[in-house]
């Protein structure tokens, strides 16, 4: 068995972020890392939407990043720590829209070690070093520089080491010009690890440590420490030299202290939100704020810094300073709240005042800063000199609060669709549309979301208008070819043609020029300042003066076809004749004398596009009812003589020739001819712009309905519009071509648009609707749909004969309905404050509560209109942790629901009061669930599947067997001897297998007659499974939570023994092996994902392909893994992922294999992200490589794409 892997969907996270100007023009990106992924985003602050510029995978976990600029340069690099145990340096080249590589130093193991540096990394503020940095023990410091070339240079190694150090976290300082200096937060444990009473690992204490980088001696010094809170995390540097009084703010748990070598430190406490519900603990047991994330604002005459705590909340932190005698003195530190957004990973503050949020969980978002709150007159600023400074051990803890609201300084002006947590997810068809959708449980808390994912790109309507029938065709033209804009929308019916000016509003002209008494065929823009219009009858040459000549078609025959460019047209008369126009330099449309006879009717005509500096297109291509398709030529000399053909499976329906980038030739363009086809194919092949010969054929399925094909425009660049049963665009994107549905409705005829309200559109018809559409979101796979939900949620199932999904969500460490409402009644009369209405959790999240608390509901949602018919919450602070549907054979009319609860749950170590399982059944409207009857049992039930008309129930190391009662689930067998706890189950006939959370899977089987469940084979590598899926009746796929994807089979031998078995006996008495099961399970396939796995699916994603196996990552990841049909496909990517593998080495240096194999090593599954990467290879390499395979380079990239196209998107 040989897999091959592809990602649809990149992680959707965001681990880090920062901003720069790694293009070297003055445009500030944010570039930021997306787990093995580095993006480059650049937000527009004319539109306020952020683009995607370019995505590179890594192949490597990024573990650290951050932007450096060398003194006196306009760009900026990107030093990047990774688990490759190299430091990579890397430039952004605009031109190519690529990563280049400048310098990689090792300097390590590979690997995410404790003692490999790596973990953390600064840069000095003047850009003239980076320390790079483990958890323990290990620093290093690199010397940046220029040589004379102007390249940037890099020194060996200095290293700043010191054992038994733990790292929290490291900063750069900013000191001027002075040597450089690095701020770490650091933990001496050396005398805590030799005590073996334990006295002195409580006295340890936390540090402020500066190592400074003497740039005349070479070498790294620690020049200051400082005792600094227990409770620090987080370091801000605080700008200095001219700018600034220097120096860091600690961040410790309640309190912010600036600190500096010489100076009196100051402290100021974090404002707390007014948690009434935390009033019983006391002070002692009150949670604390910490900070997570910040970003610096610094204007002429102030210093503002932004910081958020891990609530969400923003505070801005004033920094007051006056210059005495020639150094910068802090007079006071001020805090003030701010604004609530969703905790984040990292900010980014842009010069527009544009505020990037790059969330831990759920969506990202791109707020704009109305005002700086110095107006907020309703929030209390706190101010140092309020509190009492001094030794950190002899203050007393202060606690001040703020008065938490809804945004006030921010406004949000885009959104970047994100999935991660991606909890669980199915893939079902339930719409009956070309392609199944993904329904995913995302998100964490009260921004949790239940999302429906579509295959295909977010269009907005800008208008939509209703037209007096049923219209034909549609197109858009401009009066002058030096216009802009589009002048008129012309719209074709049966018997009559409409012309609609485009201004501010679209309006109906009647002196045009255009005939308005027939149907149209086709219009153009002509010479500098025509119009053309061909009708059935005849042409219309309409000048700018409003002048027209007519040419009418000759004896009884009729135009059928027609097409047209800015200097020639072609027609197609009844019968098969061509008759071909030129516009002579005078501004004339002349006809060519001689008329060509196609043997066949005529059923699509294209021309191609005239190129800069030319007369004409050199080529016309030609469709016939007897499958063929012809080409052309238009050179003088030799006008109308067939050059090349084509023949195709069906009646070709609509031509067009594109000249668009081909990145097989290092981005050149390439003039395409694509082909739709009545029988809903689209065709592309090349043409041989000398000759006219075809080339590299490609073929994709759009739908049931003939294609039509239209040319637009897409980020000012060529692209095709094709139209079947759903619409489609082609375009290029991130070097390369893309080929995507819109998630639309299906259209009839469609033209490019483009006004000063909608630069680059879509005109289209569909009934007697005229529509004017806009393409959003270019690069993403899928559009979403998204439901929000109450808690964090856990699984879910859909219920066939209701056509329902049930949800069941539950939240730890918050309180449940009955809690919230004792609260509320002992708090009524306390004082006025507690009548306040409760925070919106959606914006402040749910309120918190200590540990073991719980709450939990089942949710009942539509599948067609995504609506919550029921919500049940439980109470008691119980939770939901499995969910299943369940026909017993007692009862087989009806589908129940089962749901495991567990009461009073404490995960670590994992301990509940309760464990239960409910049963519900649909109420008569099929909207709400109502409680058959709920079961004690002894543990939380993680794990429920439907068995033989019963109920198997995994719950901690025990699975049992379950019958449905009148009062209460009957217990029928059970098998106490699994490892630590069942996760997952499936069953197929007597076989059951089990994933336990700690040892992979288990084989067992349940023989009827015994009434007994006997274990009787298991894997010999202990794997944590996450998700398991049943593929056949002897094969299990699963992942593990370091990201590792395995397939395990039974052997044949083995499963027809158990089966032969009728009584067990044997099974019972034999040997166990290697401290398990008597039978062992092969590994047929081992594979490093890189993300922790939530759901294997396996299903059909495209229409008329085959089988894969879809999987999901808790970082909101998609990908496939597809089977290879013969062993040529094997050997062909496999001889092309190891020349890869040398020609294209990872970005940040790790080596490919190492990374695929980061646990167990690969085996019989090749890397499809891998062998992609051929197409962005330089023109030469990607020839050496496909001669070494002996094909072309089109044959090859041809392979690669068809690898995906035939089974994925």
């Amino acid at each position: 068995m040989f897999l091959y892997n592809l990602t649809i969907q990149q992680p959707t996270v965001i681990n880090q972020a920062f901003i720069g100007n790694f293009s070297g023009n003055r445009t500030q990106e944010i570039i930021v890392a997306r787990g093995s992924t580095l993006e480059l985003l650049r937000p527009d602050s004319t539109t306020g939407k952020i683009h995607s510029v370019l995505t590179h995978e890594v192949f490597g976990i990024i573990r650290s990043i951050v932007p450096f600029r060398l003194t006196g340069d306009s760009k900026d690099y990107i030093v990047i720590g990774s688990d490759s145990g190299k430091l990579v340096i890397l430039e952004y080249n605009p031109v190519k829209n690529q990563f280049n590589k400048l310098h990689e130093e090792t300097y390590g193991k590979t690997g995410c070690r404790r003692i490999v540096p790596g973990q953390y990394l600064a840069a000095d503020p003047k850009g003239r070093a980076v320390m790079l940095g483990a958890v323990e023990k290990q620093k290093l410091v690199y010397i940046l520089n220029r040589d004379s070339a102007a390249k940037l240079t890099i020194s060996s190694p200095l290293e700043a080491h010191k054992a038994h150090t733990v790292v929290y976290h490291c900063v750069g300082v900013d000191v001027g010009f002075e040597n450089p200096i690095f701020a770490c937060i650091e933990i001496d444990y050396s005398d805590a690890d030799e005590d073996p009473t334990g006295e002195a690992f409580l006295n340890t204490e936390k540090t402020l440590t500066y190592y400074e980088l003497d740039l005349g001696l070479n070498h790294v010094v620690r020049k200051w420490s400082e005792v600094i809170d227990a409770r620090s995390n987080y370091l801000i540097s605080i700008p200095g030299g001219n700018d600034g009084p220097s120096g860091v703010l600690v961040c410790s748990e309640n309190y912010i202290t600036w600190m500096h070598q010489d100076c009196e430190s100051i402290r100021i406490p974090i404002p707390r939100r007014p948690n009434r519900m935390d009033a019983h603990l006391g002070e002692e047991d009150e949670r604390g704020v910490i900070i997570i994330s910040n970003v610096l604002l610094k204007m002429k005459h102030a210093l503002f810094i932004f910081v958020q705590t891990e609530d969400g909340d923003i505070f801005k932190i004033t920094i007051d300073s006056i210059n005495e005698d020639g150094y910068s003195k802090i007079r006071e530190i001020k805090i003030k709240y701010f604004d609530t957004v969703p905790a984040a990973s990292g900010m980014c503050l842009l010069k527009t005042g544009l505020l990037f949020v790059a969330s831990e969980t759920g969506n990202h978002y791109l707020y704009q800063i109305e005002n700086l709150g110095d107006e907020d007159e309703d929030q209390p600023e706190f101010s140092s000199n309020d509190f009492p400074q001094g030794d950190i051990d002899e203050l007393d803890d202060v606690t001040v609060y703020f008065k938490p609201r809804g945004l006030v300084n921010l406004t949000a002006v885009d959104e970047m669709e994100s999935l991660c947590p991606l909890i669980d997810s199915k893939i079902i068809n339930i719409g009956e549309e070309d392609s199944p959708q993904f329904y995913t449980l995302c998100g964490r808390g009260a921004r949790s979301s239940f999302r429906i994912l579509r295959h295909g790109l977010e269009v907005s309507e800008m208008a939509v208008s209703e037209l007096p029938g049923n219209p034909l065709a549609v197109w858009t033209v401009k009066t002058s070819a030096s216009n802009e804009y589009d002048s008129y929308i012309v719209i074709s019916f049966v018997d009559a043609t409409l012309v609609l000016s485009i201004g501010e509003t679209v309006e109906e002209v009647t002196d045009t020029g255009f005939l308005s008494s027939t149907p149209t065929l086709d219009v153009g823009q002509l010479g500098d300042n025509a119009l053309i219009q061909i009708y059935p009858n005849g042409v219309r040459h309409i000048r700018s003066d409003r002048r027209v000549n007519e040419w009418k078609a000759p004896g009884n025959k009729t135009i059928v076809k027609a097409a047209c460019n800015q200097r020639q047209v072609i027609l197609g008369l009844t019968g098969g004749e061509l008759v071909y126009f030129e516009l002579d330099p005078s501004g004339h449309l002349n006809e060519y004398q001689e008329h060509k006879e196609m043997a066949s009717q005529i059923s699509c005509l294209a021309l191609g596009p005239i190129p800069e500096g030319r007369q004409r297109s050199k080529f016309m291509a030609v469709g016939c009812v007897d499958n063929t398709i012809r080409i052309f030529s238009l050179d003088p000399d030799s006008c109308l003589q067939p050059l090349a053909m084509q023949a195709v499976n069906s009646i070709p329906e609509s031509l067009s020739i594109i000249e668009m980038k081909d990145f097989n030739v290092d981005g050149q363009n390439t003039l395409y001819l694509n082909m739709g086809l009545q029988n809903g194919i689209l065709l592309r092949t090349a043409i041989d712009t000398v000759t006219g010969a075809l080339s590299d054929m490609r073929m994709r399925f759009l739908g049931s309905r003939p294609v039509k094909l239209f040319e637009i425009k897409i980020k000012d660049e060529p692209a095709l519009l094709a139209l079947s049963s759903r619409p489609w665009i082609t375009y290029t994107y991130q070097s390369k071509t893309t080929l995507i549905p819109l998630s639309y409705e299906t259209l009839e005829y469609g033209s490019s648009f483009c006004s000063e309200q909608c630069p680059e559109g879509i005109v289209a018809i569909t009934g007697n609707t005229l529509r004017i559409l806009t393409v959003e979101k270019l690069g993403n796979v899928f559009n979403q749909s998204i439901v929000p939900l109450k808690y964090t949620p856990r699984r879910f199932i859909l219920h066939k004969p209701t056509n329902t999904f049930v949800i069941i969500e539950s939240e730890q460490n918050t309180w449940c309905p009955s809690e919230k409402a004792k609260f509320k009644e002992n708090q009524m009369d306390t004082s006025e404050d507690n009548q306040e209405e409760e925070l919106p959790p959606e914006q402040f999240g749910l309120p918190k509560a200590e540990l073991g608390k719980w709450a939990s509901c089942i949710r009942v949602l539509d599948a067609t209109t995504g609506e919550t018919t029921c919500e049940i919450e439980l109470d008691n602070n119980e939770a939901a942790f499995s969910i299943t549907t369940c026909v017993f054979q007692s009862q087989p009319d009806e589908t129940f629901v089962v749901v495991g609860t567990a009461q009073d749950t404490i995960l670590s170590p994992r301990n509940c009061t309760a464990g239960f399982i409910r049963v519900y059944r649909f109420t008569e409207d099929n909207k709400a669930l109502e409680l058959v009857h709920r079961t004690l049992i002894d543990d939380i039930p993680m794990a429920l599947c439907q068995f033989q008309g019963r109920l198997l129930v995994g719950m901690g190391k025990i699975l049992r067997i379950y019958d449905i009662g009148k009062r209460k689930m009957l217990r029928k067998c059970e098998n106490k001897q699994f490892p630590n706890m069942i996760l997952t189950i499936h069953t197929q006939g007597d076989r059951i297998i089990v994933g336990d959370i700690q040892e992979s899977v288990t084989y067992a089987t349940y023989k009827n007659r015994e009434n007994r469940i006997i274990i009787f084979a298991d894997d010999t590598i202990p794997r944590w499974i996450t998700c398991t899926t049943m593929v056949d009746y002897d094969t299990v796929v699963g992942g593990d939570k370091f990201g590792n994807f395995f397939v395990d089979r039974l052997p044949a031998s083995t499963s027809e023994e158990v089966d032969e078995d009728p009584t067990g006996n044997r099974l019972i008495y034999e040997k166990g092996y290697l401290q398990g099961a008597p039978h062992k399970v092969t590994h047929l396939c081992e594979y490093h994902v890189g993300e922790s796995l939530t759901s294997i699916n396996r299903t059909t994603l495209v229409a008329g392909g085959k089988e894969v196996l879809c999987y999901t990552t808790i970082l909101g990841g998609i990908g496939v893994f597809i089977p290879f049909i013969n062993r040529e496909d094997v050997d062909f990517f496999q001889n092309l992922e190891m020349h890869l593998r040398e020609n294209a080495p990872p970005l940040c240096g790790r080596d490919h294999m190492a990374y695929r194999s980061y646990y167990i090593p690969v085996k019989n599954v090749i890397d499809g992200n891998l062998c992609e990467q051929y197409n962005l290879l330089p023109y030469e390499r990607k020839a050496m490589i496909a001669e070494e395979l002996d094909k072309t380079i089109s044959e090859v990239s041809k392979k690669i794409e068809d690898m995906r196209v035939r089974v994925a998107f």
